[in-house]
């Protein structure tokens, strides 16, 4: 928990500005991810958390604003895009790397049905980055057994649970050996009694020393387990610190506002 303002943070946005349309879902966002630490996204729905994770995995192009992961950097303004805002030339290549810096686990997991649980995870790394088969399945297999899946390797995703099969996209987005783990709200699918696996593996992840960046409405998670919090509301961070700052004792009225919302049913059912 020491050195996160004095060491150079993992990654690094300013002035993020992405617009869908006509609709500006980033108005200009700065914020750091400090190394080896875990950052948390709170906010309402819509308020652009899902679209910050896509601009750092360059899923989504930003319209403006510079990423940097690690020692790449994109400058979104000056992007050579083609018609379709696709990066083009060596801008595209720009984008490939990237995007290499990170892994991202997503809200519905994103599995191929018609591949084993072992082809899922391993398919990046020998299709995208080169890797013999024989060492990606062994680190495969070594990573579902991180995740507890060890005897689910030849298992097709549909006969797994819902926490086995995020916990899946887990092992297949660690198989890609990212500096940054990208989480978008990974338990809001799942069924209430399959939650606590996804969080129990990714605070394993969090212990392990893994810079990890996650959208959530898991309060006490981001309470527990994160080294700061960020809350998002209209594409703006509001308010941004340790989660006994921002989650115990906000400062910003918006935030207040959206804490009482996600805090106060759980406080009712307690008494």
């Amino acid at each position: 928990m020491n050195d996160v303002t004095t060491a150079r943070p993992l990654a690094e946005v300013r002035g993020i500005r992405k617009s869908f349309g006509t609709l500006e879902v980033l108005k200009g966002i700065d914020f750091e991810v400090p190394a080896g630490k875990v950052t948390a996204l709170i906010g309402p729905s819509g308020s652009g958390k899902t679209t910050i994770l896509r601009s750092l995995n360059a899923l989504d192009l930003p319209d403006e604003g510079i990423v940097r992961i690690q020692d790449t950097t994109v400058d979104f303004a000056t992007l050579r895009r083609g018609r379709h805002g696709h990066a083009v030339g060596e801008s595209a290549r720009e984008v490939v790397v990237l995007r290499a810096h990170s892994g991202m686990v997503f809200q519905q997991h994103n599995l191929f049905g018609h591949r084993t649980v072992l082809e899922n995870v391993t398919e990046g790394p020998v299709l995208v980055q080169g890797h013999p088969r024989t060492e990606a399945e062994q680190e495969g297999r070594e990573l579902l057994a991180k995740v507890g899946l060890a005897d689910q390797a030849d298992k097709y995703p549909d006969q797994l649970s819902g926490g086995q099969q995020q916990r899946v996209g887990i092992a297949r987005a660690l198989a890609q050996r990212p500096d940054l783990l990208l989480f978008d709200e990974p338990t809001s699918a799942l069924d209430p009694e399959l939650v606590g696996e996804v969080l129990g593996v990714m605070r394993q992840l969090a212990d392990e020393g893994r810079t990890m960046l996650v959208v959530t409405h898991e309060m006490r998670f981001a309470r527990d387990v994160a080294d700061q919090v960020l809350f998002m509301d209209t594409g703006v961070v509001v308010e941004q610190g340790a989660p006994a700052d921002v989650i115990d004792h906000p400062q910003h009225p918006r935030t207040q506002a959206f804490l009482r919302r996600v805090l106060d049913p759980l406080h009712g059912q307690h008494g």
